[in-house]
Formats: C-alpha cells, structure tokens, sequence
C-alpha cells in the first residue's frame, strides 16, 4: 500500500483503509438528487417500437433519408466519445464519493444512448446503408475535427475544468445540430418513435449538462479572480472555435435539404444554453424565439401519449402497487364479503 498521505482521502481514510460510500451521509444534495432523477427516468431502446416508424420512413426522398442516417451517425460517434471517455475522465476529478456513482450512471446512459441509434439504423437501413453510415461517421472531416477536440482535453489531466467545459459544451450544444431532424420530423407528426428515442436522450441529456455544469462552477468559484478570467476567456475562445467548426459540419449535412439555417440558428441558442450551465451569460444574440416553434415545442420532455402495455414514452407511467392480502385470492366473491 502507497504512503497513506498521499491518497485520495475521498477513497480512504487516514488510517489506509478503503471507504464504502455512504448513501445516508451524502455532502452535496445535488448528489442525492441526480441520482434519484436519473434512475427514475431509465429507459431502454429496446422498449420503443422504432418499427411503427417504417411506413413514414418509406415517404422520405433519398436526400432527408440521408440526412437522417448521417445525423445518428454524428450522434453516435458523440455518445461514443462521452460512454469511453468522457466520464471516465470526469471521475479522475470528484469531489464526493456520491459524484463517482453519478459519473457511473450517467456513463451507462450514454452508452444506451449510442446503443439507441444502432436500434434505428438496424429498423429504417439496410446493412449496405449502415455500413456506410458508419464509415462516413469515422471519417468526416468536421465530425472527427469536434470528436478530437473534446477527446484532447478529457485526456489533459493538466486542468479538470476544462474537461468539465468539453463534456457540458457536448452535452448541451454539439449534440443539438443532430437532434434537430427528429425534433422538425415530430413536429410534422413523422416518424414519432424515433424522435421518443432522442426525446428521452435529451431528457438525460438535460441533466448531464445541468450537473456537471454545477460541479464546474463549485469549483470555479475557488479560484482566484484572474484565474477565474482566464479559465472564461478560454472557454469563449473554445465555444467560438468549437462553433466554427459545427457551422462547416451543418453545412455538410443540411445543405441538401435546405435546413442549414434554422439548424444553425437552433445550435447557437443551445451554445447559449452550455455558457448558463457553465454560470455564464449567453453569447450569441439567437434565442427560443428565433428558433423553429415546430421544433421548440418537440424539445419539450412531457410525456408522450403511448399505451401502456405496448409502448414506453418519455415519462414512464408507474403503477400503483399495494401488498396482496388473502381476501385477494378470493376470486369471484363479492367485493362486500372481502
């Protein structure tokens, strides 16, 4: 065993001894708290019949079939980053045990969320489609430019901050240019299931930002103020670099479809929507009003309208559960003799 002063005292104590993580003693509510919302709202792909979908699939011209597979494709590169490497690199920097079974929960949820679109790919293409799908993801000029980029700071454990600022700028404003096809296809009442899929991504999604964007600015704010400047001007300077690049990638896959604008307009609100995770003001002048209301509205994590036996939406209908007495077993007698 290393000398034990020089070990994490959030893993051991004093003495050397390795800690278990205890639930009734827990310093940050927040912990507590995502924890609790993110195991509520678990999901599985496999839950949603993506399959309803085919008949809509078929209505798509060739160019917004394209741009649907190479969206997920984008997508799933990103959730692939974040499941290998992203939270990984986040729990080398924690400040309670609690934040470790964070960072573990919401690791298995990006990797359901890379799963997903594996699930729709294998409903909508042919294998000859994914294949190529996949290729076009592993090669993409711009996509790999963004993936490479948040790769190269979540392995420089020179300064865990910015890692906090890679995974939030993710989360909350590089997904965004691909989760605006099913958003404008459930707007226009297509291809509902598979926007159910994103729709409960982003609801996941929504809470990774939130709260890794809150440990940031604990952090932030025991800085001294140069430090603190520095670390903003940084940050800015990564966001319009980052920006730079997704502008070049929306022109790729939205140029075809005539998309490009209102996509970019959408990006920039939710660049704006990273920087306030972050404790910051918004930077560009876009907001809700300025997006597509069709799209704005199928942003909205409500619940979706599904039958309970044959189909899971986005918030999970609970049933209300009661312990079985022996007057149950008692089928067929009326309810006053029970």
């Amino acid at each position: 065993m290393a000398d034990s002063s020089k070990l994490d005292p959030i893993k051991w104590t004093q003495d050397g001894n390795y800690k278990a993580i205890n639930w009734n003693q827990v310093s940050d509510e927040i912990d507590k708290a995502t924890w609790e919302k993110l195991t509520e709202q678990f999901w599985l792909d496999t839950r949603i019949p993506i399959s309803n979908d085919l008949d809509d699939w078929r209505t798509l011209d060739e160019d917004h079939k394209w741009v649907v597979g190479h969206v997920f494709g984008g997508l799933t590169l990103l959730d692939t980053l974040q499941s290998q490497d992203g939270m990984a690199a986040l729990r080398k920097d924690i400040r309670t045990p609690h934040e470790t079974a964070v960072f573990n929960n919401i690791q298995f949820m990006e990797s359901v969320h890379s799963k997903s679109y594996s699930s729709i790919f294998e409903t909508l293409n042919t294998p000859g489609e994914i294949d190529e799908i996949f290729s076009w993801s592993d090669s993409e000029e711009f996509l790999q430019n963004k993936t490479k980029k948040i790769y190269t700071l979540y392995h420089d454990d020179g300064d865990p901050l910015k890692k906090k600022i890679s995974s939030v700028f993710l989360e909350t404003f590089l997904f965004y240019s691909g989760f605006f096809t099913p958003l404008y296809y459930l707007g226009h009442n297509k291809l509902t299931n598979v926007a159910e899929i994103i729709k409960l991504i982003l609801r996941d999604e929504s809470v990774h930002g939130t709260y890794i964007g809150y440990k940031f600015q604990l952090a932030m704010k025991e800085l001294s103020e140069n430090k603190q400047q520095e670390l903003k001007d940084w940050m800015f300077n990564f966001l319009y670099e980052l920006y730079d690049n997704e502008e070049k990638y929306v022109h790729v896959l939205y140029d075809q479809v005539g998309w490009t604008d209102q996509v970019l307009t959408f990006t920039r609100y939710n660049a704006n929507k990273a920087l306030m995770n972050l404790g910051q003001n918004p930077l560009f002048p876009d907001t809700e009003a300025d997006v597509n209301p069709i799209v704005m509205n199928g942003i909205s994590t409500g619940t979706a309208n599904h039958d309970f036996f044959s189909q899971v939406g986005n918030g999970y209908r609970l049933g209300k559960l009661e312990t079985m007495s022996d007057k149950d077993y008692n089928i067929g007698e009326p309810k006053d003799q029970k």
